[in-house]
């Protein structure tokens, strides 16, 4: 999301040297983003002699960031943090592991980039000269990676002159323990078994005594694309009805563990929404929706996806199954829409058509042609496969783009 956000050196503690560089630098955004051609300026800061055994302190600062912030959005407070190699090379060779503190003031759109201090140690374990020159780094803005790279050879930014000491000779390479690239991609498997019956069938949707149905829960993985990068979740997702006349109100949970949020979101600024697809002896989809939050959430609080509810009309006699579908977030003026890799049955009814029923109706293109099957096969959306349903953020276990911000949402169980 840093179109070309650059790197950080940082302040080495007590008397020491430092040393600026700059070089040519390709930087990589999330898909959606152009990569970026620029200069990154670097500042070292290391002692400038120490002996064999030590432990020293190194420091990268960032000078001046390769590009500016995109014009996209504006990054706020404290969403930006900086991770990145050091070579040390010459007596001893090691790969030393920066990482900045995520702390920055807000960066507008087309602003200057704005890079807290990375930090790092070596061991040091021969005597000699060890030099040392930036390498790539990578900039994180909430859940996303924008990956810069030297395109030239660095010049060495600092040099350290070890003299012999107690013999300790320890490993090069201290442990990198980044917290900060983060972005792990959550699975992307689900079952795929496309079974409707067990516990998830109701045994008559008009004729039976019964009016509660439980589906079963079943896991999804979501695709997401936005200006800021494509990523992969996977959500558990229950969905259950209550018989109403010869319609269903209809209830979609959210099962799971709760993410804090990394920022502040304002009261009454999120509203999801589900097309239910249907399948099996019916067609098309159900719109459910949810209330938006109803209080502002904290920066490190738990974010919830609430229950979504509407009513499905059944459009078809027979046996129909409803499967998770498209989810939707509106939030502060935009829309987050994210699309199952694949989907399943999460609920079967015994429905009887009513007027103006689902099957044919206006949830699919051209009367009843959604592609859906008893396996649960999502509608379509009037675009390609591969192209449709572009997402503003990450929803249900990704990041949702709440107007100066990406958040993370992951669904949270509600206790019923």
């Amino acid at each position: 999301m840093l179109g070309g956000a650059g790197v950080l050196l940082g302040v080495a503690a007590g008397t020491a040297q430092a040393a600026e560089v700059s070089f040519a630098t390709h930087c990589v955004p999330p898909a959606g983003i152009d990569p970026v051609d620029g200069t990154t300026k670097v500042e070292i800061t290391a002692p400038a002699t120490a002996k064999v055994g030590d432990t020293v302190d190194v420091v990268w600062k960032f000078v001046q960031a390769a590009s500016k912030n995109p014009d996209i959005i504006d990054l706020p407070a404290n969403s930006v943090q900086p991770s990145g190699v050091l070579k040390a090379a010459g007596a001893q060779a090691a790969d030393i592991a920066m990482q900045g503190a995520r702390e920055n003031p807000a960066i507008p759109k087309g602003g200057a980039m704005v890079l807290s201090d990375m930090k790092g140690t070596l061991k040091l374990t021969a005597p000699g000269e060890v030099t040392l020159t930036p390498d790539a780094y990578t900039v994180n803005a909430m859940s996303t990676d924008t990956k810069c790279t030297p395109t030239e050879t660095v010049q060495k930014a600092a040099t350290i002159e070890v003299a012999p000491g107690d013999g300790s000779t320890s490993s090069t390479t201290p442990d990198p323990t980044d917290s900060a690239s983060q972005s792990a991609s959550p699975s992307a498997s689900a079952s795929d078994t496309s079974s409707a019956s067990a516990s998830a069938s109701a045994s008559d949707g008009t004729g039976s005594d019964q009016t509660d149905f439980t589906g079963k829960e079943v896991e999804i993985p979501y695709t997401c694309q936005s200006p800021i990068g494509e990523k992969k979740a996977t959500s558990p997702i229950q969905i259950n009805a209550k018989k109403n006349g010869g319609s269903f109100d209809l209830t979609v949970q959210f099962k799971k563990s709760v993410m804090d949020s990394p920022a502040d979101i304002p009261k009454g600024s999120v509203k999801p929404s589900m097309e239910v697809v249907l399948g099996g002896a019916d067609k098309g989809t159900v719109h459910v929706e949810g209330p938006t939050n109803a209080k502002d959430i904290k920066s490190g609080d738990p974010i919830e996806i609430p229950d979504l509810t509407g009513t499905y009309k059944p459009g078809a006699d027979g046996r129909s199954t409803l499967s998770p579908g498209v989810l939707t977030i509106n939030a502060l003026g935009t829309t987050t829409t994210c699309k199952p890799d694949k989907t399943e049955v999460s609920l079967t009814l015994d429905t009887t058509e009513q007027a103006s029923g689902a099957s044919g109706g206006s949830s699919s293109s051209s009367g009843g042609t959604s592609s859906s099957s008893s396996s649960g096969g999502l509608a379509e959306t009037g675009s390609d496969d591969h192209g449709a349903l572009k997402a503003l953020g990450l929803v249900a276990g990704t990041a949702v783009l709440l107007g100066a911000g990406v958040f993370t949402f992951l669904p949270k169980r509600r206790s019923s």
